[in-house]
């Protein structure tokens, strides 16, 4: 039985014999999860401290973070979503894919910093949408937006030995073969299983890969194949707090089946001018922690889960309260092009805040060191040199998937 320490403060029986089961290792069902739902101020207390000793129970004070360096390959996209700021359209003069020169001095910048993920983050197939799109992977010989990242991924690669980690959307099981060859890992977020959010009025009316089915679809296919991915839901964006549930128990299931899971972020929605949803009102801190504490009982001590802490730059070290133990990516050299509005802070202020809470900030690769096997066996010939170089520049441990102090 492990040590339980909560505060001596009333809470309900129900809520309490979850704890207990929880701290020993146990993950909730669905109906027992029904229970953190809208809990009350004074039991929230308790449900955070719950979730931060399940996190230093398997973490220990360590977070990490990724130095990272963000290359927008392409800001066109087949989708609309009501709240997004960085897809523009052909028809914009800011719409754009970037050349390989450009990709490459994106990415030499970046090995300049000591940076080690190159993080491609674009729309989902553009060309199934734009004409404009079509026509410039045409003039490059390229068919689809997927393989113009592949051969970038190979590129940027080769050149500056950064690793490659991609968020293409949608990927079929061609997509994801090729992709895999020269991607340590990949990303997709779920955002949320409501296929209400695809109703007219919804967020993601008229958004294609948004459905959720599809999504899912892909962390599947994903696993089948033995890709790391990093997935996560987007909150206050219209879902209900038991949708938030359904959420993380459909991550949860594929984890179990598959193990591939690496990491499970939490966003917050973020209002912006110019969009259909700038006047919606945003996740207060006590919503995203009461969600990410949540999150850390559900999926357990071993997830590793993330906030990003440019998104609620104020309060940010009370996610660790909540369980988390990765701030996710943080570049020195590109702004956050989703959210250019929030800059990343800078890492020696991230170890500052870090160190403040009592746990120590440690730099970690694009994949997780438990993904990693002894001899990289598991990786294609073009990427098994450049992981070698870059563990031992993290100080990777490989017996025990930990850093080394």
């Amino acid at each position: 039985m492990a040590q339980i320490s909560l505060p001596n403060i009333k809470i309900s029986r129900d809520f309490n014999k979850l704890l207990e089961k929880v701290l020993d290792g146990h993950l909730p069902s669905r109906k027992e999860a029904t229970v953190v739902l809208d809990r009350s101020a004074t039991e929230l207390s308790s449900l955070l401290l719950a979730a931060g000793q399940i996190r230093d129970q398997a973490k220990g004070k360590i977070l990490t973070y990724s130095k990272k360096v963000f290359i927008p390959l392409t800001n066109m996209c087949r989708d609309r979503c009501g709240y997004c700021t960085f897809v523009k359209s052909p028809k914009e003069k800011a719409s754009h894919y970037l050349t390989p020169d450009q990709v490459l001095a994106i990415a030499t910048a970046g090995h300049q910093q000591g940076c080690k993920e190159v993080l491609f983050s674009l729309g989902d197939h553009p060309e199934w949408r734009h004409r404009e799109a079509k026509e410039w992977l045409e003039h490059l010989g390229y068919s689809s937006t997927p393989e113009y990242v592949m051969a970038m991924s190979s590129m940027v690669l080769d050149e500056t030995g950064l690793l490659p980690h991609t968020n293409s959307g949608i990927l079929s099981h061609d997509e994801l073969l090729g992709l895999r060859e020269t991607n340590v890992s990949m990303g997709i977020m779920l955002e949320n299983v409501s296929i209400r959010l695809l109703e007219r009025g919804g967020p993601h009316f008229g958004c294609d890969s948004k459905e959720p089915a599809l999504r899912l679809n892909v962390l599947r296919e994903a696993g089948k194949l033995g890709i790391p991915m990093t997935t996560g839901i987007l909150i206050g964006i219209g879902e209900t707090a038991e949708e938030r549930l359904e959420s993380l128990l459909a991550i949860r299931e594929i984890h179990e089946e598959y193990g591939n899971i690496q990491e499970v972020i939490v966003q917050n929605f973020r209002a912006k001018i110019k969009t259909r949803m700038h006047s919606k009102e945003e996740p207060s801190t006590v919503d995203m922690l009461r969600t990410l504490a949540m999150a850390r009982l559900v999926l357990g001590g071993s997830m590793n889960i993330q906030a990003p802490p440019n998104l609620n730059s104020d309060a940010c070290q009370t996610y660790i309260l909540a369980g988390i133990n990765d701030w996710g990516g943080v570049s020195p050299v590109t702004p956050d092009h989703i959210n250019p509005e929030a800059p990343w802070p800078a890492i020696k202020q991230l170890s500052h805040l870090t160190e403040e809470c009592g746990y120590h900030l440690r730099e970690r690769l694009a994949i997780y060191p438990e993904f990693l096997c002894d001899d990289l066996s598991g990786f294609p010939a073009a990427l098994r040199k450049a992981v070698a170089v870059k563990i031992q520049e993290v100080g990777y441990n490989g017996q025990t998937g930990r850093h080394v102090l």
